[in-house]
């Protein structure tokens, strides 16, 4: 055989094995989620991941998603299979996905076991630092044929977090008490996303030792952590009423320098692009307290 046409065979061959080669991508539980060629039906089983399948331009895949799913305002369109903490599971067969994104700590793992019984392949996204959500996109982009489109959106999403860790490097330390509820008093622990949000703004979560999601907490441990600053989330733009519960405890620094701040959870409690705006918000929130030092 001459040189020649054995390379051109070669070649040849090394294009349709890549070309039938499977993807394959690890979720954040370490899992490998492998498909024979790119997703085109996927269903989402939180709100954050059908908000970064959008983000990784994979948007028009979605078939199927879950209540509150709401950004961009496309995903409102998008059929329901429930709620994320209650999966339809009929629902979710009936729609034939070829990747279903799940929730590790939101989602019912059984449910989501059930799932995979049902020969559905499924992505585990777990981001529990905000460098994780630019790791996140570019994989799902992957999953999704969508490289181009997934790897511009992390590269944008990492020079905008580099500038955010820049401005605040070297600020002095603010203690931070993040509520997340009242009834009962939830706060953040030491792997949530918002944790990693608070130290790039140069605070330190008063509750950050603690190895829970989001713990439940007392008022006396809240009292004796003394925050310098208290930010509360509540149920979208409008501040939450019960912030102001606090205001009986003046012997609190966060109460005594009014240091009672809010943020939309949208922009701070989900795994997407937008956890920037929030930390944003966050870092200015947290320059006022220390601004109020000098004059309360």
């Amino acid at each position: 055989m001459k040189f020649g046409l054995f390379f051109r065979l070669t070649v040849a061959t090394f294009i349709s094995t890549a070309a039938h080669a499977d993807l394959v991508v690890k979720d954040d539980s370490g899992q490998e989620v492998r498909l024979k060629t790119p997703a085109r039906r996927i269903v989402t089983l939180a709100p954050h991941a059908a908000e970064s399948l959008y983000a990784a331009g994979a948007g028009d895949k979605l078939v199927g998603t879950v209540d509150y799913s709401d950004y961009p305002p496309e995903a409102k369109k998008v059929p329901r299979v429930g709620g994320y903490s209650r999966i339809d599971l009929e629902a979710v067969a009936a729609l034939k996905p070829d990747l279903v994104l799940a929730w590790e700590s939101g989602n019912n793992m059984t449910q989501v076991d059930k799932l995979r019984a049902l020969g559905l392949t499924v992505y585990v996204s777990q981001p529990n630092t905000i460098d994780n959500i630019a790791n996140q996109i570019e994989r799902l982009g992957q999953l999704a044929g969508t490289e181009s489109t997934a790897n511009a959106t992390a590269e944008r999403f990492r020079k905008r977090l580099d500038s955010l860790r820049t401005t605040n490097a070297g600020k002095p330390k603010v203690r931070v008490f993040y509520q997340i509820w009242k009834t009962p008093l939830m706060t953040v622990g030491g792997p949530q996303i918002i944790t990693d949000a608070i130290k790039i703004c140069g605070g330190e979560n008063v509750f950050g030792h603690l190895k829970q999601m989001a713990p439940n907490v007392t008022v006396e441990a809240v009292l004796e952590a003394d925050p310098e600053a208290i930010v509360a989330t509540g149920m979208g733009d409008a501040k939450p009423e019960w912030l102001h519960d606090w205001d009986k405890w003046r012997q609190m620094t966060a109460v005594k320098r009014d240091n009672l701040f809010h943020i939309n959870p949208d922009i701070m409690q989900r795994h997407t692009p937008r956890i920037l705006d929030g930390t944003e918000k966050l870092c200015a929130h947290l320059d006022v307290a220390r601004s109020r030092r000098l004059t309360k």
